[in-house]
């Protein structure tokens, strides 16, 4: 069974929502049976690559608020990603376009670290001051995900690499339905979105599971 995961590095709820499934699977009876996939979603695709903003200056203008609200909205999503155990910073972070992680991405993909290289991902964007936005730090996280560094800089430096994955992702995501990250799809046939609970993740993956089409059954379309 497959559970295929589009979501943004820079996104909080897929960071703090990818933390929940895992913990759903967990509890899942058939764990080992399940393939998970993660793909590619830009929150800020019209961004230029290589410019960059603060976190909190990016919040105030997507919701016309001040600066002040901004921090204090960056506050209650840290408060509840902590309570889910995971590390978070509100200040001293930044934000950009992330086309090239998702393209890195791919590439970890195709090497079988797609998940180690994603952890390292969130956890410098989210909980260190580092940014995922230079692509000398990407080639470092790249090595500590178990990459080629040599290989990962030459990806990063060809802006075609893996550039065809990631926007098939989004086109797949659009028709799928996503209106917004993180978005699950299980076993295509099962779609929810957003940082459910654990217990709701574990639900959908049993239902999925108990009401298996037969083999070589066609298979339905995910649905929201």
């Amino acid at each position: 069974m497959r559970v295929e995961i589009w979501g943004d590095v820079v996104c909080p709820w897929c960071y703090v929502g990818k933390a929940r499934f895992e913990k759903g699977l967990a509890a899942f009876d058939h764990r080992d049976r399940v393939e998970v996939v993660y793909r590619s979603y830009e929150l800020d695709a019209e961004r230029p690559r290589g410019e960059t903003s603060s976190v909190i200056d990016v919040l105030a203008k997507v919701y016309g608020c001040t600066r002040e609200e901004a921090q204090a909205k960056e506050e209650r999503v840290a408060a509840g990603a902590r309570g889910d155990g995971l590390p978070y910073l509100t200040e001293g972070r930044d934000h950009g376009n992330t086309f090239d992680v998702h393209r890195l991405l791919h590439l970890a993909k195709a090497r079988g670290r797609q998940r180690e290289l994603l952890d390292v991902v969130y956890r410098t964007n989210f909980a260190e001051q580092r940014s995922v936005f230079d692509h000398e730090v990407l080639a470092e996280l790249a090595v500590e995900a178990g990459l080629d560094g040599a290989e990962a800089r030459a990806v990063l430096a060809d802006e075609q690499a893996y550039a065809a994955d990631v926007r098939a992702d989004e086109r797949e995501a659009a028709e799928l339905g996503a209106r917004g990250v993180p978005f699950f799809v299980v076993d295509r046939r099962f779609g929810l979105s957003g940082g459910q609970p654990p217990e709701l993740f574990t639900e959908v993956l049993q239902k999925a599971w108990q009401s298996r089409p037969a083999e070589g059954a066609d298979t339905a379309q995910a649905r929201g």
